[in-house]
């Protein structure tokens, strides 16, 4: 297998990556379902091309103003809750589709576990007394 850092590739920059990034950040389930190194990239991946089909397909459905420089289409269709909720769908759908997928039954999650979180706040804790 490839080190963790050969994973890290960038896929999507602006505005996309930051959509995802931004509807993971509000929905901590999200991040959850795809801990480990190898769901983070399919989810990344397919989470980035499925939020793109969404936003072509409402800029087809909806009219937006005419432009006059103070914001881009993205951010004008997102002012819409509908539309940032139909994202946050899809991209949980990713995420849920993702989780469910046998081929990353074995994988480790990324970063410690809660007991081991626990375990080291006991021992932080157990330092800075003694200090």
């Amino acid at each position: 297998m490839a080190n963790v850092e050969d994973l890290w590739i960038p896929l999507v920059d602006e505005p996309i990556g930051s959509i995802v990034q931004q509807i993971q950040d509000e929905n901590p389930e999200i991040a959850k379902l795809v801990e480990s190194p190898h769901r983070i990239l399919a989810f990344r991946t397919f989470a980035y091309i499925r939020t793109g089909l969404v936003l072509g397909q409402l800029l087809f459905d909806h009219d937006l103003p005419d432009y006059d420089g103070s914001e881009n289409w993205v951010e004008a269709l997102l002012r819409d809750p509908a539309h940032h909720a139909a994202l946050t769908r899809e991209v949980r759908t990713v995420a849920e589709e993702i989780a469910r997928d046998p081929k990353y039954a074995d994988d480790e999650p990324l970063g410690p576990d809660d007991d081991a979180r626990e375990r080291f706040l006991a021992f932080a804790r157990d330092r800075l007394k003694q200090a």
